[in-house]
């Protein structure tokens, strides 16, 4: 049973760090692209950030050069490590991936306000 566990999320000031985990079973995680979505109030969802099997990482515009991801294949574990947060990264961020279905986790929220 494929299984995707979000942690970390929380309250944060502008301009503030955060670093969410993703604990993934029920599949083989090293043989798989991984990603981080997000979704604001009254917003679609959205791709945040990627990293290939091989570890390769792509990002959104809105959070180049601010966000990390990563991944711990021994721990089975994507991060996303969130630097210089703004309000408008306030959403659920949801980890996610793709092997003939969509796989999802149940989201963890971030909100970025002073």
């Amino acid at each position: 049973q494929v299984q995707l566990v979000e942690s970390g999320g929380g309250l944060v000031q502008p301009g503030g760090s955060l670093r969410l985990s993703c604990l993934a079973s029920g599949f083989a995680f090293t043989k798989h692209e991984l990603m981080w979505y997000r979704q604001a109030p009254g917003k679609q969802r959205e791709l945040v950030a990627a990293i290939s099997s091989g570890g390769e990482a792509s990002y959104a515009g809105a959070v180049k050069g601010r966000f990390t991801i990563s991944r711990d294949n021994a721990r089975n574990t994507v991060y996303l490590q969130m630097h210089s947060l703004k309000p408008e990264d306030t959403a659920v961020y949801y980890c996610h991936f793709l092997r003939g279905l969509n796989y999802w986790g149940q989201g963890t929220q971030v909100t970025v306000a002073s």
